[in-house]
């Protein structure tokens, strides 16, 4: 039933209004007086009425008179009549006691018009005299109301809210009386209502009841009603007024910790932080011990770093509790997991204290654990920390301080010191420290340096070994960050007779289709990134069977047989790296040919060449890469047949006008010889897809891609093959001499340039193909610019280019003979 009580409350105003005496009425408003005055005719009137009318008489000119006789008046002094005034106010107690038994009578009925006069009357009643309040109170008619909030009358419960927040207006003991049982409980389930004037009426009585002390901890005690105060305010579609109410209630009930607590764990994190900075020493405690359980937001973490980081380092810096030290340590860990708050904190002073304390003789264990967590978000902010000064003491300099940096040797000495001397959860916690520090190329060479001089390498290979999961993790995540400057050292530590080696490879093969883990993708990282001319680690991983394991895993991924998640990129990145090891010994040992021929490695190095993922771009590098070395061996791999003998009585040279006998059925157009694919590692076999995806990696935005894609095209078009022409002929029917022509084109980089001149020039070398591009003035351009440009090689094959589209004059052979160096094949 929505209808408004505006119409109502007219119709039933004064209902319960008993006749006056006449002496009670003024003669001017007809109504009874409130302040009786008289007049010196004797006449009796309500002081505002006779005052008005005087105020008439002056502004009209007029003598002042009496509104009843009409005689003038020689004064328009008043005197009060106190005894009138006392009887009517004992009149209109009476009648009101009587009314509000009335009242209290017809709450009880089932008539909903007659109850929601009677809350009328108690309403304007307390509004016209607030000492009347108190007698509703006593007459016990506020428990009844507050059950009339339950009503399934919206009229019965917006009056009854109504009548409530006037009964508990400026009241202390209506507000205790409203506050007992479960009426706080209930009022809360209105801020929660559909209907705003339901939600409004509430947190105005809500308003009310805080400003009683008592109170405020009930309030705070019922489950979710700090949460809809705080939506409340921060709401977009609620009445000005309903919301301002709301504000000032959070405002009341932030006496009490607990509610500020809740308070900040709803997002409404200001009176926490303003008790932190205005508190005392024990209110700190508690507030920073609540602010380090907290699961702040990123751009939360940056107004408290603001507001209270520096008073926190300042807590650790001089507290001398460890309940207090171990509460600000807490508090800081949580706002320096930002990148943001961290550098304010470092801002502030954070650095020294915290690495004085790590690295402290003799403290608890627990806190060198939580200062460890701090310092490893420090480092992850990006930091630069070759300019932050650390005052260390050195005893044995006479006790002299000197400065120094987290990235000093010292510093790094002692990290690896307690890494090697510590709990799994410091351990941990320090390696990340180190892995953010070597994951910056600016302070890894410090880092590196200070792991040689304090020989421990081999303790850090150990920890791939370690019974925790996250130690083993973040120690591969910190040798494959130092692996590019010392990858010769951590692969003899790897393999030989340590057996880490054999450790690792079981890490990357064990788990089935789970999916990949974070361990396995570290552990690939690291070996992809050990030295490739490393022979004797290629030996040992053959050995042990890896290439093997990891050839099937990639299988699987291709095949969906593992589940895909965040570290599959850097999985099959690794793995691929790991893979293209073995290409690199073709043609050394023959060993290597038969197991990429079993391994299938030529077909799935061509699959992996089809990755759209830009995260994946070393892995479409180095297989083509590997494409390229596989190619090169295609035609000393190519079986080729015996030349069929010639008709019998016949032999006729083709030099003097015979025709040169067909190849045999099913060869290969390439390399004159049987191949494929799988066998061979030929990429112009039918159907096999290489080429096409070889040309499409020529318009990748990574100019390595290009140049290893372009690299291996190449190996079809060079000197090593049977018939260099056919080899562009297979380009061309899979579209790709234009796109070799744009890479040559578009002039990326030296190295792209002097590959493209050389492909080009071989495409060129088919007079048909010549002649098409020779209209192309872009073409000619790019040649002229290598040729003017270019290094001694790239301007021969340049120059050479250029005579095929005849913008260089071909000289005769004796010239060319006598006066220019013979032009050396390009290697491909």
């Amino acid at each position: 039933m929505a209808h408004d009580l505006s119409d109502f409350e007219e119709q039933s105003n004064e209902s319960y209004q008993e006749p006056a005496f006449e002496a009670f009425m003024c003669p001017l408003i007809r109504q009874v007086m409130h302040d009786p005055v008289t007049i010196e005719t004797g006449q009796t009137f309500e002081r505002e009425a006779i005052l008005k009318w005087f105020r008439e008489c002056r502004d009209t000119g007029r003598k002042p008179t009496c509104p009843l006789t009409q005689k003038e008046l020689r004064s328009t002094e008043i005197s009060p009549s106190i005894a009138l005034r006392n009887v009517i106010d004992e009149w209109r107690t009476r009648n009101e006691e009587k009314e509000l038994e009335k009242a209290c009578s017809s709450l009880n009925l089932q008539s909903e018009d007659d109850t929601l006069r009677a809350l009328l009357f108690i309403s304007q009643m307390c509004q016209r005299s607030p000492g009347k309040k108190n007698l509703v109170r006593r007459e016990g008619i506020i428990p009844t109301i507050a059950d009339m909030m339950k009503s399934s009358s919206r009229r019965v419960r917006l009056k009854s809210l109504e009548v409530l927040r006037v009964l508990v207006e400026d009241n202390r003991e209506n507000q205790e009386e409203l506050g007992q049982g479960d009426t706080i409980r209930t009022i809360i389930k209105f801020l929660s209502n559909e209907h705003f004037q339901e939600r409004e009426l509430a947190v105005s009585v809500l308003y009310e009841l805080s400003t009683c002390d008592s109170i405020c901890e009930r309030i705070g005690a019922v489950y979710g009603a700090i949460l809809l105060l705080v939506g409340m305010c921060s709401s977009k579609s609620e009445n000005i007024a309903a919301v301002e109410k709301a504000e000032n209630t959070l405002k009341n009930l932030e006496k009490y910790e607990t509610n500020v607590k809740q308070m900040a764990e709803n997002g409404r994190l200001q009176p926490l932080l303003t008790k932190l900075i205005e508190g005392t020493a024990e209110v700190q405690l508690a507030m920073a011990e609540y602010l380090g359980e907290l699961a702040l937001a990123n751009d939360v973490k940056v107004v408290v770093a603001e507001q209270v980081g520096a008073l926190l380092v300042s807590i650790m810096k001089t507290g001398s509790l460890p309940a207090a030290r171990e509460a600000t340590l807490k508090a800081l860990r949580e706002i320096s997991s930002n990148e943001s708050s961290a550098k304010i904190l470092l801002q502030g002073g954070i650095l020294p204290p915290l690495v004085k304390d790590l690295f402290s003789v003799g403290a608890r264990m627990r806190l060198k654990e939580v200062s460890a967590a701090i310092l490893a978000n420090l480092v992850a902010s990006g930091a630069d920390f070759r300019s932050i000064p650390l005052l260390l003491l050195r005893e044995e300099e006479d006790d002299k301080d000197t400065t120094t940096t987290l990235l000093s040797e010292e510093v790094v000495h002692s990290l690896l010191h307690l890494i090697s001397n510590t709990g799994p959860a410091i351990e941990c916690k320090l390696l990340n420290v180190l892995v953010g520090l070597t994951g910056s190329p600016a302070t890894v060479g410090d880092v590196v340096s200070a792991i040689r001089s304090s020989g421990a390498t081999i303790s850090l290979i150990q920890f791939v070994e370690a019974a925790h999961r996250e130690i083993r993790v973040e120690s591969l995540k910190l040798l494959r960050n130092v692996s590019p400057y010392m990858g010769g050292e951590l692969a003899d530590a790897l393999g030989g007779s340590s057996g880490h080696l054999s450790s690792l490879l079981r890490v990357v093969t064990d788990g089935g289709g789970g999916g990949v883990t974070e361990e396995q993708a570290a552990a690939l990282g690291l070996l992809g990134d050990l030295p490739e001319r490393d022979w004797n680690l290629t030996r040992q991983l053959l050995d042990l069977g890896a290439f093997r394991a990891l050839a099937s895993k990639l299988v699987e991924l291709r095949r969906g047989m593992i589940r895909g998640n965040r570290h599959v990129a850097p999985f099959t990145e690794g793995a691929v790296r790991v893979l293209y090891r073995v290409t690199t010994l073709l043609q050394e040992e023959s060993e290597y040919v038969e197991f990429a021929r079993e391994a299938g490695l030529a077909p799935l190095f061509v699959e992996l060449l089809q990755q759209m993922n830009s995260g994946l771009d070393a892995v479409q590098l180095y297989s083509a890469m590997a494409l390229e070395k596989l190619s090169l061996q295609s035609r000393r791999l190519t079986v080729v047949p015996d030349a069929p003998a010639p008709p019998s009585g016949l032999f006729m040279c083709a030099c003097f006008g015979g025709k040169a006998l067909p190849p045999p059925p099913g060869t290969c157009r390439v390399h004159g010889g049987f191949c494929s694919l799988r066998e061979s590692f030929c990429l112009a076999e039918p159907g096999c897809k290489a080429v096409e995806r070889l040309v499409a990696c020529l318009e990748h935005g990574d100019a390595r891609v290009v140049e290893a894609a372009l690299a291996a095209l190449s190996t079809l078009v060079g000197d090593s093959v049977e018939n260099a022409t056919e080899g562009v002929l297979v380009l061309g029917e899979a579209d790709g001499l234009r796109p070799v022509v744009e890479v040559l084109v578009a002039n990326r980089t030296e190295a792209l340039q002097r590959r493209a001149v050389w492909a080009v020039e071989r495409i060129l070398r088919v007079e048909d193909i010549a002649l098409e591009v020779a209209a192309d003035q872009t073409v000619a351009s790019a040649l002229v610019e290598a040729y003017r440009n270019g290094d001694a090689r790239t301007r021969q094959t340049a120059e050479r280019a250029l005579r095929h589209l005849d913008r260089i004059p071909k000289f005769s052979t004796a010239f060319d003979s006598t006066t220019a160096p013979k032009p050396r094949p390009a290697a491909s």
